[in-house]
């Protein structure tokens, strides 16, 4: 635990570090927060913002929004990592902020989702009664690592990677600031050298700006960064180099194609080549989780939650032994059986919705809860029959006003089996209406 105003940005600080904004004017990138007209900027400029959750990818300004926030209302700040803190911190920090009853004191969190259950009930009763006001900065989705009641408690804001242009525009600033940037080192940089660094950096601030620093830093007053030195960093730094960013786009279409081709060999090798060139593997992770439904599907149901279990893999261990679980459920996609019909399913749906927006839901599987009225001269409806009670689940009931066939199966894997069950559904059905 640390005071984020007793961390003074040190000359020898991190680039990344040394160029924190300290307003909320200053941070880059997510102009939907903090531009004009946006709710943060009200609250802090009234001093009326409660417990705050920010929720974001690395690198994209959660620490920096809290930072800000701090330095805007001149507020005491106590900062914890749920990574290495635990409740003793929660509790030192809490007996702090009670040492100054007349502030108000931020207890910013990062990596809250890392807080168990117990740990984040510690907060509560400090949150709830306004001796400390909670900032807590995560990368996974609230609902599901976060307790209800803190929860419900807080503002949720949600952060977006920062893009190439406001990178770029952070870059050339860095070099020319001489109080917190590179500007002392007199330092020049290829336009296209800095898109290379943005493009690379993948919407990560603090990895563009310390990747800067670290080509800049070698380079005498007066030079300029060339392709060529960005290009000797990459190898060094064992990441992509990719001027175009034509790189990433054709190796990451290679894999998918590879598994959706059901080559394994190749699809081990383009794979090795994204993690070895520097890829985020979580981002290979997320097209692994959309290819086991959009090319394996029905075909074979193991595959959506193999590929989710290694997405949660990649957070839960990290690299380099996430690797692992990317080979393991990129291969086993690839060998799959392959499926398209959910996507053509999909294609199906929306052109039919188009053309049918508004279709009623058939009397007899409407809500069930409340009796409506028969009108005068109105046939009453008919009751729902429930599925369990006939062969296959088939009652002879339509579930749509009008006939559709918005779901084609075809043969292969698992689907072969759904195939034939669907089959002699439909031969019930009409057995059943034709009676």
């Amino acid at each position: 635990m640390d005071d984020l105003f007793s961390s003074a940005k040190k000359a020898h600080a991190p680039l990344a570090a040394r160029m924190r904004p300290t307003s909320l004017a200053e941070v880059v990138g997510q102009k939907h927060l903090t531009g004009d007209g946006a709710l943060l900027p009200k609250l802090v400029k009234r001093k009326q913002f409660g417990s705050l959750i920010f929720i974001g990818p690395p690198g994209c300004g959660k620490t920096s929004l809290a930072e800000a926030i701090a330095h805007e209302t001149k507020t005491r700040i106590a900062r914890i990592n749920a990574t290495t803190d635990g409740i003793k911190e929660v509790r030192q920090a809490i007996d702090q902020a009670k040492l100054y009853p007349d502030q108000v004191t931020i207890l910013f969190v990062d990596e809250l989702h890392r807080f168990n259950k117990a740990q984040q009930d510690q907060l509560l009763p400090a949150v709830e009664d306004g001796t400390v006001r909670l900032i807590g900065a995560t990368t996974h989705n609230p609902a599901f690592y976060v307790v209800p009641p803190l929860l419900s408690r807080s503002h949720l804001f949600r952060l977006n990677p920062v893009a190439a242009d406001d990178l770029v525009a952070l870059l050339e600033h860095a070099l020319i600031d001489e109080k917190k940037g590179l500007g002392s080192l007199r330092v020049k940089a290829e336009p296209a050298v800095l898109r290379s660094v943005a493009a690379y950096a993948n919407g990560d601030v603090r990895q563009a700006l310390n990747s800067l620093e670290a080509i800049a830093v070698v380079k005498e007053p007066g030079e300029t960064i060339t392709e060529s030195d960005l290009a000797s960093f990459a190898r060094e730094r064992n990441f992509r180099y990719d001027r175009d960013e034509d790189t990433h786009y054709d190796i990451s279409s290679g894999l998918i194609k590879s598994i959706r081709g059901s080559d394994a060999d190749a699809t081990i090798y383009w794979l090795k080549r994204m993690l070895s060139g520097g890829e985020d593997p979580r981002f290979i992770a997320r097209r692994l989780v959309i290819l086991a439904s959009e090319d394996v599907g029905l075909a074979d149901p193991r595959a959506l939650p193999l590929a989710m279990a290694a997405a949660q893999a990649v957070d839960f261990v990290g690299l380099p032994e996430a690797e692992f679980a990317l080979s393991h459920v990129a291969i086993f996609l690839a060998l799959c059986p392959k499926s398209n019909s959910i996507t053509r399913a999909m294609g199906i749906a929306d052109g039919f919705l188009l053309k049918h927006p508004d279709l009623p839901v058939p009397e007899t599987i409407r809500d069930g809860h409340y009796k409506r009225p028969t009108y005068a001269g109105e046939k009453a409806p008919e009751s729902y029959k429930y599925s369990h009670d006939y062969p296959l689940n088939v009652s002879g009931q339509d579930y749509l006003p009008i006939p559709a066939q918005l779901v084609s199966l075809k043969e292969g894997g698992d689907e072969t089996r759904l195939l034939e069950l669907a089959k002699r559904r439909a031969e019930l059905k009409a057995t059943l209406r034709a009676k």
